[in-house]
């Protein structure tokens, strides 16, 4: 199994990026998906999960109406498009399998299967 997340780097605050998470090794079309972050000396953040498409979304509040999950299952990738990049978004970004389809949770213990993260860096 593996899960490698890229598109992280360094932008400019109400920068945009998008972040993507290849996976393979498991039916990524039948798993739900998840983005964490874990920000400079802090814990874990759950920010977002996907359904098995791209019907069902929920966020955090910190990161409602400027990010957006999506999917594509043909090519086995989850996708992260951050707008409106704030000084706070700074952190390791993570995409993870949860266990649990409604879970908000952020013990790695609550996740089958974990990326190994892409730093995303808002600085002017």
């Amino acid at each position: 199994v593996q899960l490698v997340e890229s598109g992280g780097g360094l932008v400019q605050p109400g920068g945009t990026l998008t972040l993507s998470c290849v996976t393979s090794g498991f039916d990524f079309g039948d798993r739900y998906m998840s983005w964490l972050r874990q920000p400079p000396g802090k814990g874990l953040e759950w920010i977002s999960r996907i359904g098995y498409d791209n019907s069902v979304t929920h966020y955090a509040d910190s990161v409602k109406g400027r990010f957006t999950v999506t999917r594509d299952n043909a090519k086995n990738t989850l996708y992260l498009k951050m707008n409106n990049l704030r000084a706070e978004d700074t952190a390791i970004y993570y995409c993870a399998q949860p266990n649990s389809r409604s879970s908000t949770s952020t013990s790695r213990n609550d996740y089958d299967y974990w990326g190994h993260g892409t730093q995303v860096t808002v600085s002017s």
